[in-house]
Order: structure tokens, then C-alpha cells, then sequence
């Protein structure tokens, strides 16, 4: 966060997460705010990023459509593979 001016920003939470973020700031040292704005950095994709990865485009179809469980171990699937 260097060089990056900072903005303050006023948010309510509820008292048990509350409660978790001063007991993991006691734990591991620094501040609520550090705490608060690492775990912000990690759930929200970086701009500068090429851009969203196939996994994370299509990880909400796997599993939609019907077929054996794993095509890799049925040797009748492989027959012809590699020729």
C-alpha cells in the first residue's frame, strides 16, 4: 500500500465478526485496518490482472452435465486415444 493515498472508509459489522477480526489482529499483529484491507485485496480480483482465468469462468459448470464420473480410468474410453 505504499505510496497509495488512503481513504477512510466507515462501515458497520456485526459483533461476532467483529469479535474475530480483534481476535486475529491479537494474534498476528498490525492494525484492524491492515487486517481489514488484506482481506479485501484477496476477495476482489486485481485490476491489473490479464483477466479471469478459464477455472474461475467455468467453475460453475462442472458438474452440470451427466457422464461417467472419470473418463480417464474406463479403458473403453481410451481406446484409439494417441493413435
Amino acid at each position: 500500500m505504499r505510496g497509495n493515498t488512503m481513504k477512510t472508509v466507515s462501515f458497520k459489522l456485526p459483533e461476532d465478526l467483529d469479535a474475530r477480526i480483534e481476535r486475529a489482529v491479537k494474534r498476528r499483529g498490525g492494525s484492524k485496518s491492515d487486517l481489514v484491507r488484506k482481506a479485501v485485496l484477496k476477495y476482489l480480483p486485481r485490476e491489473e490482472s490479464a483477466g479471469v482465468s478459464f477455472l474461475e469462468r467455468s467453475g460453475k459448470l462442472a458438474g452440470c452435465v451427466d457422464g461417467p464420473a472419470d473418463l480417464s480410468t474406463g479403458s473403453r474410453h481410451l481406446e484409439g486415444y494417441g493413435e
